[in-house]
């Protein structure tokens, strides 16, 4: 069963569950587009890699 059913009654649980889990799954995603992103920058030569010593 899942929210696309038409037998789906919305609970303040599954509204608690659904939020934490596409909230996770955003920053999860973020994260990785960030990083992909910034690769391909650096690989592109428009960024240099910063080395703090």
């Amino acid at each position: 069963m899942t929210p696309f059913s038409f037998e789906w009654q919305w609970n303040i649980e599954y509204l608690i569950f659904f939020g934490l889990l596409y909230t996770a799954l955003s920053i999860v995603g973020g994260g990785l587009t960030f990083v992909a992103i910034k690769t391909c920058l650096q690989l592109m030569g428009f960024m240099r890699e910063r080395h703090f010593h």
